[in-house]
């Protein structure tokens, strides 16, 4: 509304200003509204306990649990990459969706799975460490965003790398 104020009163061509101004505004707005083609995640795997009254819900969130949360590689060659799988288990009573997962260098990758998990399964996130251009005690995080609450889970690796003489 700004916009059509300020270019009405901008000009004194009032007929032809208010055509394209009219014209501008209904092209924003109708192009504001789209719904993506239906590639929109349901919002039943979301689960916000937190509600306007202060009383929370938390029968029925979503629950990771990994077997471990930190991973002791030992000692490795330099230029080694090495792998390790950190298993878990969706514990809670929603289907468990892991959005994101970032690592603290790009010397660690990681695969995931992208599809939703159903309460009792059981699933791995691969975890790779590439040693190349390394030396010495190397500590790194992996960050995995999810739908529990919280929605954030820290993982660690370790790794000593060993340059060859």
């Amino acid at each position: 509304m700004l916009v059509y104020f300020l270019i009405l009163h901008a000009n004194n061509n009032n007929g032809i200003m208010r055509y394209f101004a009219f014209i501008g505004i209904l092209l924003f707005l109708f192009t504001g509204c789209g719904d993506n083609n239906g590639n929109n995640l349901s919002t039943d795997l979301v689960s916000n306990p937190k509600t306007a009254s202060g009383k929370e819900n938390m029968s029925d969130l979503t629950v990771i649990e990994f077997d471990k949360e930190i991973h002791d590689f030992g000692k490795v060659m330099q230029g080694e990459k090495v792998t390790f799988n950190f298993k878990f288990e969706n514990v809670g009573k929603s289907d468990l969706l892991i959005t994101r997962v970032n690592t603290s260098c790009g010397c660690t990758a990681s695969e995931f799975p992208r599809e939703p998990i159903k309460p009792g399964e059981k699933r791995s996130l691969r975890v790779t460490f590439d040693s190349e251009g390394r030396k010495g005690v190397q500590n790194k995080t992996i960050t995995v965003v999810s739908n529990c609450q919280p929605d954030i889970k820290v993982l660690r690796i370790k790794v000593m790398v060993i340059t060859p003489k």
